[in-house]
Order: C-alpha cells, then sequence, then structure tokens
C-alpha cells in the first residue's frame, strides 16, 4: 500500500426503481478516523453496515459522508383514527356541558382535528427495499473507492516531498558533522581570539592550558551523538516512506525527534557555522512536519 494522504473526495450517483441519489464524501485531516454521516431518516441501521465497510479502507482522517436520495412518489392510504375521533368527541360533549351551550360539534368539525384522519403512505415491499438499499452499497462503494484514490495520488505527491525534506535534512547534518569548527584546534583558536580581544595583545596565555581549556569547550560542545541521532531518524523515515502500512503517526514521531536533537545540536553550538546549520536544520525539520500532518 503506497503513501496516503487524509485529503480526499469522491462522489458517484444512481438510479434504481425510480430513486435516484448522490453520494459525497470529502475526508481532511484528523488524528483518528471520524466518520460524520449525514442521511435521511430511517437509514440508521445501513449507516453502521457503511461504517464497517470504511474502516476496512482507511484508517485515519475526519470524513463527511453525505447522502441525498430522492424517492418516486407513492399513494397514500387514508385512514380513520376512531379513538381520536370518540375522544375529540367526548371532550365537546364535556365542554358544551360545562358551558351551557346547546349548539353541538358537526361531524365535519370533529374530522377537521388533528389525527382524527391519518395518511399512511405505502410501504416498500422487503423485496423492493433490499434491491434499493444494495444499489445504494454498490454506489456507496463507488465514491468511496474514488475519494481512496484521490487520497493515493496525494499521498504519492507528499512522498515526494517528505523525500525532498529528508534530502536536505541529510544534507545539512552531514555538512555540520564535517565543519571544521569542532574540531579542538579550531576552538583553541576562537578562545585565544577572544581573550585578545577582552585583555589585548600583551595577555600571557598558556599554551598547554590553552589547549586543555579549548578541549573542555569541544567535549562540552560534542555533537557528535546529535548527529547520529539525527542520521538514524533520517534512515527511519526512508523506511517508513517505502512501508506498506499506514504511517502518519510514526512520522509525527520521527518529526518531533528531528526537532529535539536540532534544538540539542543548536544549544551546544559554540560557532557560528553550526548555529547557521542548526537554524537551517530547523526550517527544513518544521517544513518536514506540517507535510506529515497529512500523511495517513
Amino acid at each position: 500500500m503506497p503513501l496516503k494522504s487524509m485529503t480526499g473526495f469522491g462522489r458517484s450517483v444512481g438510479q434504481e426503481n425510480g430513486a435516484s441519489w448522490i453520494w459525497e464524501l470529502r475526508s481532511v485531516n484528523g488524528r483518528g478516523l471520524d466518520l460524520r454521516f449525514r442521511m435521511p431518516p430511517g437509514f440508521e441501521a445501513f449507516e453502521l453496515r457503511l461504517r464497517e465497510h470504511v474502516a476496512k479502507s482507511i484508517s485515519r482522517g475526519s470524513c463527511a459522508i453525505a447522502l441525498t436520495l430522492k424517492l418516486p412518489a407513492t399513494t397514500g392510504d387514508v385512514r380513520l383514527n376512531e379513538a381520536a375521533l370518540l375522544r375529540f368527541a367526548d371532550l365537546a360533549e364535556r365542554a358544551r356541558q360545562v358551558t351551557g351551550r346547546h349548539e353541538s360539534v358537526t361531524l365535519e368539525a370533529l374530522l377537521n382535528f388533528r389525527g382524527v384522519i391519518e395518511t399512511v403512505e405505502n410501504q416498500q415491499s422487503e423485496e423492493t427495499g433490499g434491491a434499493l438499499y444494495e444499489a445504494l452499497f454498490a454506489s456507496f462503494d463507488k465514491a468511496l473507492s474514488a475519494m481512496v484514490t484521490a487520497r493515493q495520488a496525494e499521498g504519492a505527491r507528499l512522498a515526494a516531498i517528505l523525500s525532498e525534506k529528508l534530502n536536505e535534512i541529510e544534507t545539512l547534518v552531514l555538512e555540520a558533522e564535517s565543519s571544521p569548527t569542532r574540531a579542538p584546534e579550531a576552538i583553541r583558536e576562537r578562545l585565544r581570539s577572544q581573550l585578545h580581544r577582552i585583555f589585548g595583545e600583551d595577555v600571557d596565555i598558556d599554551r598547554d592550558r590553552l589547549y586543555q581549556e579549548a578541549v573542555i569547550l569541544a567535549t562540552r560542545a560534542d555533537i557528535e551523538e546529535e548527529i547520529k541521532r539525527l542520521k538514524s531518524h533520517i534512515a527511519g523515515a526512508r523506511d517508513l516512506l517505502a512501508d506498506q502500512e499506514p504511517a502518519g503517526r510514526k512520522f509525527e514521531f520521527l518529526a518531533q525527534e528531528f526537532q529535539r536533537e536540532t534544538n540539542t545540536l543548536c544549544s551546544k553550538s559554540n560557532a557560528a557555522e553550526i548555529t547557521r546549520i542548526g537554524l537551517k536544520l530547523k526550517s527544513a525539520i518544521d517544513q518536514f512536519r506540517e507535510q506529515v500532518q497529512n500523511v495517513e
């Protein structure tokens, strides 16, 4: 399974026995799998089936699923609600007695009360209803496949961007590793220059003591471990690019580790060159982190 994005769209239309419909599926970034349905009333059980089907195709993302359904016009039966009619008649008689009025309520008036005359819609047969549900499901599957294809296409573009960013990060890490400013001799020379700037040219500097201090500073500012870990994270990220399983959360973890090691590298820096490289690393890692937010 290639790298997939969490952004995608799918749409399908269909018809069956006079009914027509439109499915629209939209997915964006999400921490987990969040499915939000907008369905006609009476489709609750069908929604459960769709949820299970979607979970087999995508593992992360906030997905909005909408069904616009138009059913064929049906002729309803008219039914007399006898219980309601008798209840209203009793209430009318009681009201006449309480008020002392002599006129009676006409049958026409009683029939006009809400609920006395009911319209019953013709129900679809089990066979017809089952055929409609299966047609809807098949059409939904087409829309889902279109959305998954769109997520894969976007994922391919993301993979190219992430690979480019990893190359940039690796180049900067190698540049920091090979920087001559990390050598004790270079640190000793910078220390000598600083002392001369502070105390002047006449300051008496013991060469052996100066070298010892330079070694101590080099040890404290050593970034070898950070460089090794950054190289390891780069290799891990490249393995994820070739992985067959959803890797979004793993990429997010690696992006955090990239940032952590780079922050430590910058804090240890005792040379402008290493600081410059560290700041460029931070920028590249921020861009990498933004992109992985959309990986499934």
